[in-house]
Formats: C-alpha cells, structure tokens, sequence
C-alpha cells in the first residue's frame, strides 16, 4: 500500500493531467500565447479561460494613447474540457473601460459574470466534441473584442485516484473539500441540546441516529415547506439508521447485553431510538458551506416506535396480527434501515433489511407453534435469544409493550395476546413522505418481505409500469423485481397527496425473483399464488394465499427454482441504458463452495488475510442485466459480470479477472448509485459509484468510494475460470464477462477512516454536491480506548478518549465543478 501523509482532505501528488488528450495542453497554449504578444490600443488586456487549476492567458501590451481600447483580438484561441467542468473566462484592462462576455457560438450556457470582467460557466453535457464561442468586449471610445474557443468533450474522470491507505480521515482528490454534518447524536428537532458524546446523552427521538446508511436530497423551494425536486441549494437530506455501536452509547458499554438481562430501560430506549430514519433541512450558503436549519419543521426522527400503518396485499392478514395490532393494519416503527429507493413523485422509500436478529425467540418455542410457521420462522432466522436483549427490559409502566414486542414467543392463548406475529411486522419496504410530518409511513407489502437492502425504481415511462428492483441481503438469497399493476402517468410527478399516489402504483402488481442461466440470458419468475407450484400443496411450505406468499417471499422463491446470488445487496439503474446493476457483496466456504458455483456466482479461491485463509468469494462482484425490449415490464433478460472485486496483486487469470490496478483494486462492494440525470455526471455515459463494506481486504486499506463510467452488457465476453479450495482441488466455471475497465474508466475516489463502512450516497440536482455516509467508524473498539475518533481526527488530533461516530461528509469541487468530473 502506499503510506500518505495525513492532511484535511487529501494528498497531492502533484500537477497530473489524468485526462490525455492529443489536442495542445492548456499550459503550452498559454506559453504561446504569452510569447505572442498583441498590440492593443488603450492598455494592458489580459483574456484568459481557466479550467480548475490550470490557465489559458494571453497578455498583450500597447504603447499606443491609453484613452483607446484594443482594435482587434488574436484570432482562433482555443482551449478544450469536457462536460462538467467549470471554465473561467478572465478579462482584465489597466483603462477605464466596462468590459462583458456574450456567447456566440454553441448551445447556450448560463455566464456567471457575464457584464464583468470575469466569467464563467459550467461545461455541458455533450455526447460528442462540442464548440462554444465567446467574445470578450471592451467598451470604451473606440469598442474592441477578443473571440474564445472552448471545446467540449464528454465526460470523463476528472481527478487523480486516492491510494489505498488505514488513516483516520476522509481522504479525498486533490481540489476537494470534505464538510462533516449529521453526526450521530446531532440534535434534529429544535431545544434538543447539543451531543455531549461520553453516553450520558439521552432523547435519540430528537437525534441522528446511529449507523447512517443510504442517504437522497429532497429539494425545497426558496422559501416554505413546498417541493422543489430542482432546488440544489436548500432541501432535506433523508437518511436510514441501521445499526449501532452499542459499546458507544453509554458512559461504560452496555449492562446486562450479553447475559439473560434484565436491560436497563433507559439504555434499551436509546439503542432502539437510535434506529429508523432521519429527516433533516439544510441549505448551502453564498460560501458554499452548508448549514443546518434545527428549527425547521421539516425535521423529523422515525424510530422503530413511530407508528406506521399496512398498505397492500398483507394488510388485514391474521399473520401481522399482534396484541398491539389486533386488525393487521398497524404497527411500530421501522427497524434495521439499510438501503433505500425513491419515486418521482417526491416520496423516500426505506428497506428493512437484517430485522429478524433483534427477537428474543428461544429453541423451546415449539409448543403451540404449527409445522408450517416453524418452517418459516427457520427461513427468516427468527431464532436467537435477541441481539440486544431489549425483551428483557421491566418497563416502569407495565402497560408499556415497547420491549415486550421484541420477545417472539408464542405465550398467550392467541397470536393477539401476544408478540409471536411482530417478526412479520418487519422486513418490508417502507414509503415515507419527507415533506409532510402529519403522516404515518407506509408498509408496502405488495413488495415482499425479505432481507430488503434496497428498492431502486428502474425507468418511468409513459404508458408502462414502472418497476422497482430489490436485493435479499444474505449469502445464498435472491435478486427480487416489483413491477406495479399501474402504468405511469407523468402528471403523477407533481400530484399533492404524495403517499397516495404511493397507493396507486405501489399496492397492487407482480413480484419476480430472477433466474440466471448460464448462457447469459435470465428470467423472472413470478411469485404469484397458484402458480409454479406456489401453492397450498407445495411440500416446501403450504401457502394459503398471496398474502401468506408475500409473508414468505423467500419461500415462494425457494419454490419456483431462483439463482441464490453471493449476498445481494444494492440496486442500481443506469439511466440512459436502464441496464440494472446489483452489488454481490461476498460469500464465505460454506455458502459458495468449489461445487457450488455457477455462471453468476463463478469464483471460489482464497484471499488470505494475513494468515488466516478466506475461502469462497470474499471479496464479491458486481453483476448487471438488460431487460429484453428495455422495459421494466419484461420477463427475461440477459446479463454479465461488471466487475470482479479482488486486490491487484492476485491471480489474474482467475481472480483478478476484471484486471484491477492499484488505482482500482477493491473488495466487498456494496453501496451503488448512478449520478442523477439532472447533470452532465449522469447524461449520456453516467457516473456509477462503488461504495465497499469490506472485512476481506482491510489489512490493506480502509473501505473506498470508486468512480466508474461503465459500458453496457455484452460489451466483453464468454470466459472460463478455475478455482481451487483449500485442499488444492480445481473445477473450472464459466461465465460472462464485460469488458475490462482501464484507468479512465474506474478509479478510486475516497478512503475513509478506521473500521468504517462507505454507505450512502447521493448528490444535489447540480451534481455539485455529493452527500456520503460514513459508517460506524471505530466499530471495535471500547469506551476507554476507541479504535477511531473520526469525525474529530478530520480536521485535528483530538483526545485518545474521544469516541467516534457516524455521519455524512459533503464532498465539493474547489472550483464548484461536477464531483467526479
């Protein structure tokens, strides 16, 4: 690995261009241009066009009467970008004159600037070589101008890759600033005082929470609480809260969370608070520096004990009946957040993901309970003793249920005397309307219940049903697709009642699980009762109706024969091809064994980890699809392999299949985002992101962001791959590949801090912003010796006692460019 030196946001490696190009550098256009120097009538002028951190100037005197601007200009000056980067126009007379810009050629662009000397305007999108002109005009007796050339190219990678490194910042290119916001404890809702962070603090109803997961801007208008889905200067950051680092929270770890309990009740309420979802506003000021408003009312905490009602098929069901919920329409809170989904009609969309651990449910609880629920009790892993032993709280008020729910024993004489059916209360997709507070989130249980990690829509389009795709985050689970019963209606965007139009698309439709066959095509199966043996007679588990299948989603899949996948994790949707990308985290001996691979799930081999052997896929890929006909409406598909994770010092042939660098290598992917399509990062070749929760490779490095600017399927080809287990046995496994990445098409964009996870991401309409989750830094250490004490080593060396925390960092060009570009 290569050792940096530590600074506040990066390293320097010195002045690189990354960005090759045949055309003349804007360094020797400068140089002749300063040894081609004009007579100009009326003064010293200075034109120049600027490009981040290098210049174009042309300097030219005159020794004619000063009173008289410049008659001509150097004809046929030219510089060359590429889309979203920032280009300075710079003008400058030593005469009294007023001096514009005016654009001349090309598709018109916003001049910042435009009457002063200085201008400036950001480089758009463009799908082939583009040329913009402008003209510098000196208005004085006599008027005089000067013509510019910019040429513009597509976007590309614009920044030098960070090296892996174990430091204990935000390490970020050269010519990036990192700001830190929301971190764990923050106060959100107004009077809620400031985080004392020793674990005396209290109210995590009225904090950020803990873990901050995936992360999406909500914009706001100038001024209210109304929507503006453009605003890139004022709106609300929605983001999940999956977890805690428990040890943290209180002055000296947890008491009683490891033994038979009981918990204490305050330290129990905060931990469960500190899960669920924030809301927060923020706005970026004239600085660029972005500001939290804590009076908002826009503010908000959703916790696992926020009400919440059912929506679709499951609502009403006997089995999400529970002694709080004795109809099946209501329930507590939302729990284990990991990744999430959005709606063009303004809406966030929360998954609950690794939910079944937190139940109290010993091996005893048999009596009472059928064959059939036992079967699916086993499938969900509803069978611990309870994470966090929260079920063992004695509450001072004995009416108080809060930590009885989370006990799953079948006790009372009915499923609504007790909390036997709270476990299917959990692992659905949660609608939440950001803008309006009044009302409760909304279970969408059309969609399953699963491991959900995240819900990504695909494509909207006019006439069409929109679909949403979805991981089952576990070793050997499924890729899952919703596609609704509704086609899109585009004035749907702007409707006023946000959750209901969540009703009309999101309640009714067909849930698939994918297939993948090993010739590179795939299928969805649906998961509809009475069908492909999805019925009250299959011998896996007898389901009732299709409510009992969404209950059991895995099973139904079990059935129907899906392609269980090396822990799937995030959905990403391109949107210009709409192709489907999804993150295989990694898999382990027992889950992909040397006779267990297959065609989407090829390698088993070892990456050892200082001495210790890791057998079968631990450092994940990343695989994509096409939807026959590009529609969200299909049933079959084709796919490859986008990327292979591995360090770049292993076998090329059969683990480092995808070739990657130094500047690339990575491992455990698991956060994926294209850059939206409002900006030129996610027009015409977008921007995908690569975020790593890694375990395997963390002797080398901290986990990483990576900036990618894929092809499309099928642009690689057919491959074969040997692998070998720990006893030196080979099989061989064939597969799809795509095409190799290269230097301008993959690299490393940040490191985080000690023990973290990188998850969560999203960034303003602009693209001049990006938000980015840093996770759980410090997740092994102690309350007397913190392994990290991220955030506050960002910007200094805080005390050895200091305990770290999550929070999101915004990320911004010094330029006010395109991040990434």
């Amino acid at each position: 690995m290569t050792d940096l030196t530590a600074t506040s946001y990066g390293y320097s490696d010195g002045d690189v261009d990354t960005n090759r190009s045949t055309a003349i550098t804007l360094n020797e256009l400068a140089d002749q241009r300063f040894s081609r120097r004009q007579t100009l009538r009326g003064g010293t002028a200075i034109v120049a066009a600027t490009m981040g951190a290098s210049m174009l100037a042309a300097c030219d005197n005159n020794d004619s009467p000063s009173d008289t601007p410049p008659i001509t200009a150097e004809p046929g000056e030219t510089i060359a970008t590429s889309s979203g980067r920032v280009v300075k126009l710079t003008g400058a007379t030593t005469g009294t004159t007023n001096q514009s810009w005016i654009q001349i050629e090309g598709p018109v662009v916003t001049l910042d600037g435009a009457s002063t000397a200085n201008a400036s305007f950001l480089a758009p999108s463009a799908s082939a070589p583009t040329r913009f002109v402008f003209r510098y005009i000196v208005s004085n007796t006599n008027n005089s101008y000067h013509d510019t050339t910019v040429n513009v190219s597509p976007a590309a990678l614009g920044f030098t890759a960070v090296a892996k490194n174990k430091l204990d910042v935000v390490t970020v290119p050269t010519g990036y600033k990192v700001q830190v916001i929301n971190r764990t404890g923050d106060p959100v809702l107004a009077g809620v005082p400031a985080y004392k962070n020793d674990g005396t603090d209290t109210n995590f109803a009225g904090r950020i929470g803990d873990h901050g997961d995936a992360l999406y801007w909500y914009g706001l208008a100038a001024t209210g609480t109304a929507r503006d889905a453009t605003s890139s200067t004022r709106g609300l950051l929605v983001q999940n809260h999956e977890n805690i680092n428990i040890q943290y929270l209180h002055p000296n770890g947890p008491t009683n969370n490891t033994t038979a309990g009981p918990r204490p009740e305050a330290e129990a309420l905060k931990e469960i608070e500190c899960h669920g979802v924030s809301v927060t506003e923020y706005s970026q000021n004239a600085a660029r520096a972005w500001t939290f408003n804590q009076a908002s009312t826009l503010n908000r905490r959703i916790t696992p004990n926020t009400p919440v009602v059912f929506n679709g098929p499951v609502k009403g069901s006997d089995l999400i009946k529970t002694a709080y919920s004795t109809d099946g329409t209501k329930g507590r809170g939302t729990i284990n957040n990991c990744a999430n989904g959005t709606t063009p009609w303004g809406t966030a969309i929360t998954c609950e993901e690794n939910w079944a651990g937190y139940f109290r449910r010993p091996s005893a609880d048999v009596a009472g309970r059928t064959p059939k629920e036992l079967t699916s009790l086993n499938r969900y892993g509803v069978t611990t003793t309870g994470n966090f032993n929260w079920a063992t709280v004695v509450p001072a008020d004995a009416t108080n249920t809060t930590f009885a729910r989370w006990n799953a024993t079948a006790s009372g004489a009915s499923a609504i005397a007790d909390f036997r059916n709270e476990p299917n209360q959990f692992g659905w997709v949660v609608e939440i309307d950001p803008y309006d507070a009044t009302k409760a989130p909304r279970k969408r249980t059309a969609l399953g219940r699963l491991g959900h990690e995240g819900c990504w829509p695909g494509a909207f389009v006019v006439g069409k049903k929109p679909a949403w795709y979805m991981g089952d985050d576990s070793r050997r689970e499924y890729l899952y697709k919703f596609v609704s019963a509704t086609a899109w209606v585009a004035a749907d965007a702007t409707a006023a009642d946000r959750l209901a139009t969540g009703d009309k698309y999101l309640d009714s439709g067909t849930l698939y699980v994918a297939k993948f066959n090993a010739d590179g095509t795939g299928a969805w199966l649906p998961l509809v009762f009475g069908q492909s043996g999805v019925t009250a007679s299959s011998t896996v588990y007898p389901f009732a109706d299709q409510a009992d299948v969404l209950v059991n989603a895995r099973l139904a899949a079990d059935v129907v024969g899906a392609t269980p996948m090396d822990r799937p994790e995030w959905t990403a949707v391109n949107p210009v091809t709409g192709e489907v990308y999804l993150t295989l985290t990694n898999n382990n001996e027992a889950g992909r064994p040397l006779t267990g691979t297959d065609a989407a799930n090829p390698r088993h081999y070892n990456d050892p980890k200082g001495t210790t052997a890791q057998f079968g896929n631990p450092n994940g890929h990343i695989i994509r699809l096409k939807e026959t006909g590009d529609t969200t409406e299909a049933t079959s598909f084709t796919w490859d392999i986008y990327l292979f994770g591995a360090g770049s010092d292993l076998d090329a042939a059969n683990i480092n299949v995808s070739g990657l660098t130094a500047d690339q290598d990575f491992s455990s992917p698991d956060g994926l985002y294209f850059s939206r399509s409002s900006h030129a990062g996610g027009q015409v070749k977008p921007l995908l992101w690569i975020e790593t929760d890694d375990s395997a490779y963390t002797d080398v490095t901290n986990c990483m962001l990576l900036a990618a600017m894929p092809g499309t399927v099928g642009d690689g080809g057919a491959r074969t791959i040997t692998n070998k287990d720990k006893n030196g046995v080979t099989a061989t496994q064939a597969t799809r590949v795509g095409a190799a990445p290269t230097a301008a098409t993959l690299k490393r964009f940040l490191v985080g801090p000690v023990e973290c996870e990188i998850t969560g991401i999203d960034s303003t309409p602009d693209g001049r912003t990006l938000f980015v989750g840093i996770q759980h830094p410090g997740e092994n250490g102690t309350p007397a010796a913190p392994s990290s004490h991220w955030p506050d080593s960002q910007t200094g060396t805080p005390a050895a006692t200091v305990r770290p925390r999550s929070a999101v960092v915004v990320i911004t060009k010094d330029d006010g460019g395109i991040v990434g570009l």
